[in-house]
């Protein structure tokens, strides 16, 4: 059974808080990551959670 998904908008205001970044910025990202994985991937389950962790990722390495 899948898990279910935590709502996106919420998930990217979450991560634009976090990371003082603007949701259309996070959302941009969180798409875009989500597309690149969605190509490759079997299983779906857990998608959102490795999508979030990679957008948080992409932020911290684009401050430095």
């Amino acid at each position: 059974m899948a898990q279910p998904q935590p709502n996106v908008d919420e998930v990217v205001k979450a991560i634009a808080a976090e990371t003082n970044t603007p949701a259309e910025t996070v959302s941009k990202i969180y798409a875009d990551t989500l597309a690149d994985y969605k190509a490759d991937a079997r299983i779906l389950d857990y998608m959102s959670v490795l999508v979030a962790k990679k957008v948080r990722e992409t932020l911290r390495q684009s401050r430095h």
